[in-house]
């Protein structure tokens, strides 16, 4: 087993001239200390990937870096822990964190928080939603299916060529209901912008603060879920009204009368 530092940029993975050198180790210093890289170890370990290839994308919560397992690829998701990675959670979603966690230390809810990204995006995979299927977690990584192929990880919706935007809402409706009416979730916080575009289909990511479809807040996240994308879609030339798009996914079976 090779030291937790050598699966992280292997040498061969690595870039050659100085400057994305540079941006590799400023990624290295923010993502991946002692704590992390023990993490990273003990995931290799289990065999979930043989080393990080390259960054994906990177925030201010976290960032995502391409994986490998032999000739698969994979995608990690690393949170940083800071208190800063939950300044921007609402309320509602802090407050499910924590009934569901019995640490309230920052670091300690980082890891509850992987660890729910991880159940959520189980539980929607089983109700036929498309997301990154979960392949494991530990502490603040989560490993999940990698949405792309050798030339890159497939873009977000709002960096997408649409080719169909009509095709699209009807995706959108398909993914919706399905959330809703199988997995009784609302996502919260969807949009182009957490939403990735493979293959002409939609891939829901980023869905750690999706809470049950009776959430007395369910309904107005939801609304506010559909308004994101009826306007894009309105952008798109395939204008479509809130009130059918919400309608069409099954919003009757959203609130705090819903059955989960």
């Amino acid at each position: 087993m090779p030291r937790a530092e050598e699966l992280v940029f292997p040498r061969r993975e690595r870039f050659e001239d100085r400057r994305k050198e540079g941006q590799q180790r400023k990624l290295l210093d923010e993502f991946f200390d002692h704590a992390t890289l023990l993490a990273i170890s003990r995931l290799a370990g289990q065999g979930l990937f043989d080393a990080i290839d390259f960054p994906i994308s990177s925030g201010k919560e976290g960032g995502v870096f391409r994986a490998h397992k032999g000739t698969e690829l994979r995608a990690v998701k690393i949170y940083r822990i800071s208190n800063t990675t939950f300044r921007r959670l609402p309320a509602y979603a802090l407050e499910e964190l924590r009934r569901e966690s019995s640490v309230r230390n920052f670091g300690g809810l980082i890891v509850g928080w992987t660890r729910r990204e991880h159940t959520i995006l189980g539980r929607l995979d089983e109700a036929g939603v498309r997301v990154p299927k979960p392949l494991g977690h530990f502490r603040n990584v989560l490993v999940m299916e990698f949405i792309g192929d050798e030339q890159g990880a497939a873009p977000r919706l709002k960096d997408a060529l649409v080719p169909d935007p009509a095709a699209l809402y009807e995706d959108l409706v398909r993914e919706f209901g399905a959330m809703i009416r199988r997995a009784k979730l609302v996502h919260g916080d969807l949009s182009p912008y957490n939403t990735l575009y493979h293959e002409n289909r939609v891939v829901v990511i980023d869905v750690a603060q999706a809470i049950g479809s009776s959430h007395p807040e369910a309904r107005r996240l939801l609304e506010r879920d559909i308004g994101n994308f009826a306007r894009y879609l309105t952008r798109l030339g395939h204008p479509v009204e809130p009130e059918e798009f919400l309608a069409a996914v099954g919003g009757d079976e959203v609130g705090p009368t819903a059955k989960e």
